[in-house]
């Protein structure tokens, strides 16, 4: 599976017509919907963004870590499923973002994709700004520890 990395600032037009960077789009030409899914943040004024095969692991994962009729998977249902639109591109590699999910993001002007490895981000360009800011503060103080691991070879 390809990655999404980098940021790209992207104008959006009074249709909320916005261009998906290439390399995005590249990095989902193998899956048969031809375009993105997008989601509100549910920890942040951001956009998730995510192929459709992300979104069936998503559902996967979901299902095997809670019971069908949990608080917790009516919870992750309703924020995400219920809030997801797909949005195919037009030949020029555009989509247009719905008025909901721009309002939550406090998107007028421009958008910012940002890059988050299987998945990336859509932010008010300004609130990215911030939003880095704190995280390098963060990552600073707590000095995060990864511990890398490589996918197993058959």
């Amino acid at each position: 599976m390809a990655l999404f990395v980098s940021t790209f600032i992207n104008k959006v037009d009074r249709k909320g017509r916005v261009s998906v960077p290439a390399s995005f789009r590249s990095a989902l030409s193998a899956q048969p919907f031809a375009g993105i899914v997008v989601y509100p943040a549910l920890t942040s004024a951001a956009i998730e963004g995510c192929g459709t095969a992300f979104l069936e692991d998503l559902a996967a994962s979901a299902e095997a870590s809670f019971d069908l009729f949990s608080p917790e998977q009516d919870d992750l249902n309703t924020l995400i499923f219920a809030s997801s639109h797909q949005l195919a591109w037009d030949p020029e590699g555009r989509v247009v973002l719905p008025e909901e999910i721009l309002a939550h993001a406090h998107i007028t002007e421009q958008a910012a994709f940002v890059g988050k490895g299987r998945t990336f981000q859509i932010w008010e360009p300004d609130a990215l700004k911030a939003h880095q800011a704190e995280a390098r503060e963060r990552a600073l103080k707590n000095r995060p520890q990864l511990v890398l691991r490589r996918p197993e070879t058959k």
